[in-house]
């Protein structure tokens, strides 16, 4: 059996896409990913300039879809 496309999206109140942290074959299991901060890290260099504020993220994995708040504070 092929492992499920998973991606993970970070969108702004307005539903603009804001940064894609994962897009990619994910075998099941559990996993951790940092949401960048200001470290000058390049892959990830429209997230830190990310104001402080309310986001939501959206899991899809397979048929599997989560979407949640999340508060940024920095």
């Amino acid at each position: 059996m092929a492992s499920p496309r998973t991606t993970l999206i970070v969108y702004d109140v307005l539903g603009r896409e804001v940064v894609t942290l994962i897009n990619k074959e994910l075998s099941p299991g559990n996993y951790e990913i940092e949401f960048p901060s200001n470290d000058g890290n390049a892959s990830f260099e429209k997230s830190t300039q990310l104001p402080s504020g309310m986001y939501f993220y959206q899991l899809r994995a397979g048929l599997f879809v989560s979407t949640k708040k999340m508060l940024l504070v920095k």
